[in-house]
């Protein structure tokens, strides 16, 4: 079977960042973000999605962390979209819901080529105080993964009051999600898509 992975090497202005996957690995991770708490949510993806992953990152964090998030995202987007290739033989559709201590997380997606993200916080979400990395950080992060991975997600925020909680549980729900999407069917023939193409 081919070894579906990728590096992905971008630099701008603001950041210069690059992301070795292997989609068929085993959890294991490096990664450098200059942001802490970035660093153990992608760690958590790899691990919990099975994934290999490397991944430096230098930015203007003098600035905020805004563009090396953000950055982050469309490379990682990139490295899985290239990874996969023409898609052939993969299940397509994963979800998975993530219980994190009072928190319930639910991620379904489609690995479709039409890229978007829909996040609901259900009635009695409430979102405390995380100044290293807040929920609309990780947002702004999974909205650039979506659009240059060409993923259409839809994640649930049906329980939660501390925001470390849930966006790890986002990011738990995402990696088992995506493992699952990513995952060979024998009885897949082709593209998983009456169109022919994802």
């Amino acid at each position: 079977m081919k070894k579906r992975s990728a590096v992905v090497k971008r630099k701008t202005t603001e950041t210069d960042i690059s992301v070795d996957l292997l989609i068929d690995g085993r959890g294991r991770s490096s990664v450098d973000t200059g942001i802490p708490f970035l660093d153990h949510m992608l760690t958590l993806l790899a691990k919990h999605g099975l994934f290999d992953l490397k991944l430096k990152a230098r930015g203007d964090l003098e600035v905020d962390i805004h563009h090396t998030n953000e950055d982050i995202g469309i490379a990682l987007g990139h490295a899985l979209s290239e990874a996969l290739g023409d898609k052939k033989g993969i299940r397509r559709y994963g979800s998975f819901a993530v219980p994190m201590d009072e928190a319930l997380i639910r991620c379904t997606l489609d690995i479709s080529g039409r890229p978007s993200l829909f996040i609901k916080k259900f009635p009695g979400v409430r979102l405390s105080r995380q100044p290293q990395y807040t929920f609309d950080d990780a947002v702004d992060l999974l909205r650039s993964f979506c659009q240059h991975s060409g993923i259409n997600m839809h994640i649930g925020v049906l329980a939660g009051t501390d925001t470390h909680h849930i966006v790890e549980g986002i990011f738990k729900a995402l990696a088992k999600a995506l493992d699952m999407a990513v995952a060979y069917d024998p009885r897949v023939k082709g593209v998983p898509s009456t169109k022919g193409k994802l």
